[in-house]
């Protein structure tokens, strides 16, 4: 999808800050859509929850992650 290019697309340090408390529903989004496209009834559940729930407890994952990978942990 657009969106997930758009986010894929970005520079490391856009994507960090689109990690920050807040803002970090917009990856959380980002995995849901990914389960979407691939069908992946799991991650889809999986996505949901964590659309949530996620935020609050991810954005630190989420930082480090696209520190260390350029990436957010996800099913892939």
């Amino acid at each position: 999808m657009e969106f997930c290019n758009f986010l894929d697309n970005q520079s490391k340090v856009v994507k960090i800050i689109f990690a920050l408390p807040f803002l970090d529903i917009i990856w959380s989004v980002y995995r849901l859509i990914k389960s979407l496209e691939k069908n992946d009834s799991i991650g889809i559940v999986v996505g949901i929850i964590l659309l949530l729930l996620g935020p609050s407890i991810l954005w630190i994952v989420d930082i480090i992650t696209i520190a260390l990978y350029d990436k957010v942990i996800w099913f892939d």
